[in-house]
């Protein structure tokens, strides 16, 4: 067995239970004369637990994995399996649709199932779901995540909650987020000094969507910009104060509201209603 690299967050899961989660929480299926199987994407495969587990029930993997040594031990444990693809590639700038057009079997994989490195985990993310700006030309069908659980409570949050900021509405404009479940730092070797937990996200398109997209991200930067005041402070670069807590009253929000108070909708028409002003 390799020695985890700190500097790629290598952390080797080890719980057939949070396995098993994560693989259900895929919900895959093969080819069969009534359905079209899935094609698995999978980042930062390691030792290839995970792996073995998504080869049975999907009709290819394609494993992305930046460490050259865990590529040898890949390649002696699964490189003999027709379904599965292993680049060496670092998939944060890898042009996976570019290296897979010689392999028609491999091309277009629609679901993401991965144990991520967490110290990337936002730039992951945006690759997957792209941005409110710039969403991803072709969506997975689903995004299946091992993350830090801090991060997993952000994604997942309700408005009003601490954990509930930019990233959650960036990420719940571009998609549905489920929280799978907990797991353990001790189902990890070594033990990594924080919990983790599996998030699910299914891309779609929001309504209603937001007018201008790149003042929406604006507005949500200027907007979270300091969590602890009123957003009729953080926003009077943008909209007069009365201005602002007579709309907040309209979209059914306290005009002394902060940030975290309104939800991704609320956000939105917030948006839309400034451009309109504008």
């Amino acid at each position: 067995m390799p020695q985890p690299r700190k500097q790629f967050g290598q952390h080797w899961l080890q719980s057939e239970k949070a396995l098993s989660s994560i693989v259900a929480a895929a919900e895959l299926k093969k080819t069969s004369p009534d359905t079209v199987g899935d094609r698995v994407l999978e980042i930062g495969p390691g030792t290839g637990v995970l792996t073995r587990q998504l080869l049975p029930q999907a009709d290819s993997v394609v494993a992305v994995e930046i460490d050259r040594d865990l590529c040898e031990l890949l390649i002696r444990k699964l490189g003999k399996i027709d379904n599965f693809l292993l680049l060496q590639e670092d998939f944060l700038t890898v042009d996976l649709p570019a290296m897979l057009a010689p392999l028609p079997e491999f091309q277009n994989p629609n679901k993401v199932v991965a144990n991520i490195p967490y110290n990337i985990t936002g730039p992951i993310i945006e690759k997957l779901l792209g941005t409110i700006a710039c969403p991803a030309e072709n969506p997975f069908e689903s995004i299946v995540l091992l993350v830090q659980k801090e991060v997993a409570l952000r994604l997942n949050a309700k408005p009003g909650s601490t954990n509930f900021g930019a990233l959650t509405v960036r990420v719940q404009y571009l998609a549905d987020c489920d929280f799978i479940c907990d797991v353990s730092a001790k189902a990890f070797q070594p033990v990594p000094k924080v919990d983790s937990a599996v998030i699910r996200l299914r891309p779609r398109s929001f309504q209603p969507a937001a007018n201008d997209l790149r003042f929406f991200e604006t507005l949500l930067k200027l907007g979270f910009g300091s969590k602890r005041k009123m957003l009729r402070n953080n926003l009077q670069s943008l909209i007069d104060r009365d201005r602002l807590s007579q709309l907040l009253e309209i979209l059914g929000a306290n005009p002394q509201s902060r940030a975290e108070d309104l939800s991704v909708e609320q956000w939105v028409l917030l948006s839309n209603q400034l451009v309109v002003d504008s």
